[in-house]
């Protein structure tokens, strides 16, 4: 048996919240984390379904990738749904832990997992973060890495509908580039839209992110970068990639814990096309 407290402590030796970024929140979000747990899920996101799910199943502690208390309640009018989420979390005796931008950061973390899903090899950090407080190791958020061969856009498109299971995407591209073929690939989860200079520095052909805007994107095609938003939601990974390390972590420390991972789809887009 293990508890909360236990999981945070070695959780915080693979990914230290001194990674995350200052507007970030990570860490406790609710709950009493020395208690003990008996069995955890990992999700990408925490919404109501996810809360309803917990509670089927019996879960006293969900590790999310993405922070639930993002914004500070004002009130805990629970005629808000979000406030009652927070109430169905309590009432449940439920604990939730989050790592995000740290877990973003993290070597061995998400953007590696993005990266792996992509099948890219000899990757690299793509924005500079400095050294782990921990290890002493180099990191950065996302990821720079090359395909094993070269593919057509319409060719490297595919593959990444495949991969991350979505039926579309937004392409961003140049006219002038549609002929070229993608050998180097940038990755960065989330809203990386921000970072695509450092894609283009970096030489990847082809960096794909999410959230990335209108005016954002008319700069983009000026700099000759072809850029894939295959949205926010394939961090989904998230919900895999943590549940192995602590499955991982629980063998070697020999907690008592069973762990599962979320089959809520929290994608909040659906794809309409013109019939």
């Amino acid at each position: 048996m293990t508890t909360g407290l236990e999981l945070i402590s070695r959780f915080k030796q693979f990914a230290s919240p001194k990674l995350a970024e200052s507007w970030d929140h990570v860490g406790l979000q609710v709950g009493d984390p020395s208690k003990p747990i008996h069995r955890l899920m990992t999700t990408l996101d925490v919404r109501p379904a996810v809360i309803a799910e917990a509670i089927d199943r019996q879960v006293d502690f969900i590790f999310a990738h993405h922070p639930v208390m993002f914004h500070p309640a004002v009130n805990l009018d629970v005629r808000n749904p979000q406030n009652q989420m927070y109430a169905d979390l309590l009432a449940h005796h439920i604990t939730v832990y989050a790592a995000h931008t740290n877990l973003d950061t993290a070597n061995g973390g998400m953007n590696d997992w993005l990266a792996q899903q992509l099948q890219l090899h000899s990757t690299v950090p793509l924005v500079d973060c400095g050294s782990d407080p921990v290890s002493g190791e180099k990191v950065g958020m996302g990821r720079v890495g090359d395909l094993a061969s070269p593919l057509s856009v319409d060719e490297f498109v595919q593959h990444c509908l495949r991969i991350f299971g979505i039926p579309a995407a937004r392409l961003i591209i140049n006219p002038a580039d549609r002929g070229k073929m993608i050998r180097r690939v940038a990755v960065l989860g989330g809203s990386g839209s921000e970072f695509y200079q450092q894609a283009k520095a970096a030489g990847a052909d082809a960096y794909v992110t999410g959230d990335v805007t209108y005016h954002t994107a008319h700069d983009i095609q000026a700099y000759h970068l072809i850029v894939l938003d295959a949205g926010h939601h394939i961090e989904v990974v998230a919900a895999h990639g943590l549940a192995q390390l602590i499955n991982q972590w629980a063998k070697q420390e020999h907690w008592d814990l069973t762990v599962c991972e979320s089959q809520v789809n929290t994608e909040p887009f659906t794809f309409v096309r013109q019939q």
